[in-house]
């Protein structure tokens, strides 16, 4: 479990309830209008502004999923990610309801923009972070990421 390695495990828990509190589909800001959502609520509980920076670091770095020198960040971004090293029949399942997330589009431009996403993940040298979750999940999630792309290609 990496509850343990988690310094502000409260703050990792607000990150998560906020981190999509804002999201549209067709819009490229939503996490940093979830991220100001955030300040705004925590601001109003009182909670101190570094801990306030803390949260709002962690929901802007799920949009890039670089790795920050704060190990928390790192844990929730892999967290995030998870599925991506899931069972193939999980992932599957994830990426049909990401389709209908991206209904508006046509599979012309849909497939050439999910491809461009899922290389990204493919290159990096590293999608997890964390020794936990690269060590469990990094294999299966390239796996599982190269199967969509040879699906979407066809």
């Amino acid at each position: 479990m990496v509850q343990e390695e988690i310094v502000d495990w409260d703050i990792v828990l607000f990150s998560l309830f906020y981190h999509d509190c804002i999201y549209n589909v067709l819009k490229q800001d939503n996490e940093e209008r979830s991220a100001q959502k955030v300040e705004e609520v925590l601001s109003s509980l009182s909670i101190s502004s570094d801990r306030i920076k803390l949260c709002k670091e962690i929901i802007l770095a799920t949009k890039g999923h670089q790795i920050s020198k704060n190990n928390d960040v790192n844990y929730f971004t892999d967290a995030d990610l998870s599925i991506l090293g899931s069972r193939w029949t999980d992932y599957e399942m994830y990426f049909k309801q990401v389709r209908k997330e991206y209904k508006y589009y046509p599979d012309f431009m849909y497939n050439k923009g999910r491809i461009k996403v899922l290389e990204h993940f493919i290159e990096m040298p590293k999608i997890y972070k964390t020794g936990h979750f690269y060590n469990t999940l990094e294999k299966q999630a390239k796996q599982n990421l190269q199967k969509e792309i040879d699906l979407l290609s066809k």
